[in-house]
């Protein structure tokens, strides 16, 4: 037994956000195939724009076109990572709250309120400056921090939805209480989770590029944040090589507005269609 009360209006408005997120994922996955370049290879340094090098090369001599395309690679894992680990820490932990209030909802809120009083950013500069810098690292760490607001949003909703009538018959019937949660529960609340997903990849991958271009992520890894970060300690800056920040910097731009748009695009929708029921 199963009901879905919520399933959001499908709109063009999506449309762009969607386009433009999904153009850097096909980027990622055809990295390989679609650079003109191996980014790791050497050719002449400082080149500017031509045919050979359309973004021109860095001060290695590595092309940076090809940089760019193999860096949203490591950008966009450490924001998709990041988020599904904590959506699912905070699915978990908002969903059982929600569901078996009492001691166990006391308990799960409690060590909610402790994460959400930690300081996200500096402990992740702190842990960063202090172990050795990778995408995996920084992906863990924010995962593991960035689930309460999440568990609250989660809690809230099942709250509403346990007491509904679908649910109350699924109890009489006899269903357990895992078979209703994972039928009945979390497929209304969906509509809750994904704009803060959506969210919490924009925020990691902010994170992310901050970290690189503070030096603090890892140098071997070509993301947007470090081709920014090389490009301001190694003279692009300085030198008004356009080329080698500009582009990455875009990257990042589209892809954290292209995320947002579709976060409060939903939400709108949330919120119209609960004001018109």
């Amino acid at each position: 037994m199963s009901c879905n009360i919520s399933a959001p209006k499908r709109s063009p408005r999506y449309i762009p956000g969607a386009l433009i997120f999904l153009t850097f994922l096909l980027m990622a996955v055809l990295a390989p195939y679609i650079a003109p370049h191996d980014p790791w290879k050497r050719y002449e340094p400082y080149l500017g724009p031509s045919w050979i090098h359309p973004l021109g090369t860095n001060d290695m001599g590595n092309d940076i076109l090809s940089e760019i395309i193999f860096g949203s690679r490591v950008s966009l894992s450490v924001g998709l990572g990041s988020a599904i680990i904590s959506t699912l820490i905070g699915t978990i932990i908002g969903a059982s709250a929600g569901y078996f209030r009492g001691w166990v909802d006391d308990m799960l809120m409690g060590i909610t309120d402790i994460f959400l009083m930690i300081p996200q950013i500096p402990l992740v500069i702190v842990v960063a400056a202090f172990l050795k810098p990778s995408p995996i690292m920084i992906t863990l760490i924010m995962g593991l921090l960035w689930w309460p607001s999440l568990a609250r949003i989660v809690r809230s909703r099942v709250l509403q939805v346990r007491e509904m009538a679908f649910v109350g018959a699924a109890r009489v019937i006899g269903f357990s209480d895992r078979h209703i949660i994972l039928t009945d529960v979390l497929p209304n609340t969906i509509h809750v989770i994904m704009p803060k997903f959506m969210l919490t990849v924009a925020s990691a991958m902010i994170a992310e590029a901050s970290l690189s271009f503070l030096g603090l992520g890892d140098p071997n890894a070509k993301s947007w944040g470090m081709i920014i970060n090389f490009a301001f300690s190694r003279g692009g800056f300085l030198n008004g090589y356009w080329w080698w920040y500009m582009p990455p910097g875009i990257c990042i731009t589209l892809s954290v507005l292209s995320l947002v748009s579709m976060s409060l695009l939903l939400e709108r929708d949330q919120v119209s269609e609960h004001v018109t029921s």
